[in-house]
């Protein structure tokens, strides 16, 4: 009969655990990413419709 050896197996779980974890936290990252583009590019935008409507005079 053969003699399972713990340290292998231990090893493993905590290996994967530590990389699932890592994957969470590069989702989260990714994502408070894509929200910073998206409200720079919402910025952008407004900034350059209210220059457009200074220049053309929007406010006479």
């Amino acid at each position: 009969m053969k003699k399972i050896q713990i340290f292998p197996i231990l090893a493993l779980l905590v290996a994967l655990t530590l990389s699932m974890s890592g994957c969470q936290v590069i989702g989260d990252i990714f994502k408070a990413g894509v929200w910073a583009g998206v409200l720079m590019v919402v910025v952008v935008v407004g900034l350059i419709i209210f220059l457009i409507s200074r220049i053309f005079g929007g406010g006479k």
